[in-house]
């Protein structure tokens, strides 16, 4: 459909205006009174009769064909909230129930993980003590050969040290002129030791 401009429908509007105006006055009572049907009481018997049936067909209508369809929607409607909220009840549900899941198992991953942590902690504190020991058993092997070679080495020093004094001795004599026996110088050294 076609919209009409308003100065086009507003000139149609004064044209049926006035060629309806001389009308309307013709038919216009002479004592000023009303013409309008809905105020004129011997019209009220049909028009309440017209009342009546209309009202009686529109509700016949309503209550048939409109009504039914409307409460079909309505019904439609109730029964996909109420499955819609179904499904997401059981989702929650599931939900709830995948993540009780996870955190079951993220609890038994972390108890595994600290038990392998602490067996592997156990084994490498076993391995590294049983170096350890052998460690100082070795370095005590060691040692006490050390302080063999040690001891040996300082009685053969201190036998040479005894055969290097005598002769140092018995030279720096000499050197001064005086001539001593080798049981003197002995004597002497041994004197010092002591």
């Amino acid at each position: 459909m076609r919209l009409m401009p308003k100065s086009v429908l507003m000139a149609k509007l004064l044209l049926l205006a006035g060629a309806a105006g001389p009308a309307l006055a013709a038919g216009a009572p002479a004592d000023g009174g009303s013409k309008f049907p809905p105020f004129e009481a011997s019209t009220f018997p049909s028009q309440l009769f017209w009342l009546a049936v209309t009202f009686g067909l529109l509700y016949i209508l309503m209550s048939r064909v409109a009504l039914p369809r409307v409460g079909a929607i309505l019904e439609q409607r109730r029964e996909a909230i109420d499955g819609a909220l179904r499904a997401a009840s059981a989702a929650q549900k599931e939900a709830e129930e995948q993540a009780n899941a996870l955190e079951t198992s993220l609890a038994k991953a972390r108890a595994s993980a600290q038990g392998i942590a602490g067996e592997a902690r156990d084994k490498s504190s076993k391995e590294i003590e049983a170096r350890r020991a052998a460690v100082e058993k070795d370095l005590s092997a060691k040692l006490v050969a050390a302080e063999a070679r040690i001891t040996e080495t300082k009685s053969k020093a201190m036998g040479n040290v005894e055969t290097i004094a005598k002769d140092a001795v018995s030279t720096i004599l000499e050197q001064l002129g005086s001539k001593a026996t080798d049981a003197a110088i002995a004597k002497a050294i041994s004197a010092v030791k002591a």
